[in-house]
């Protein structure tokens, strides 16, 4: 299993009350996402700047870290 370190950013919304996931964009870096997730602050409920690990076979993410957060998010970790 080959695995690699991505970095991705993820917008949160509110959808009835509850805190939803918008489309995930990904990042050429670390410094890239926190800059990627400063700039998308103003126009979600919540940002996140992560570090994942990808499973280049399956795709499959894993061990997200947080970089950065603006507003309110998600914990990625509780599922």
């Amino acid at each position: 299993m080959s695995t690699a370190e991505k970095f991705i950013v993820l917008p949160f919304r509110k959808n009835r009350g509850n805190l939803v996931p918008g489309e995930m964009r990904q990042a050429s870096n670390a410094v890239s996402a926190e800059r990627i997730a400063s700039a998308m602050a103003s126009r979600f409920v919540g940002v996140a700047a992560y570090a994942v690990m990808v499973d280049e076979e399956s795709g499959d993410m894993s061990s997200p870290r947080l970089l950065a957060k603006h507003g309110e998010i998600a914990d990625l970790n509780a599922a």
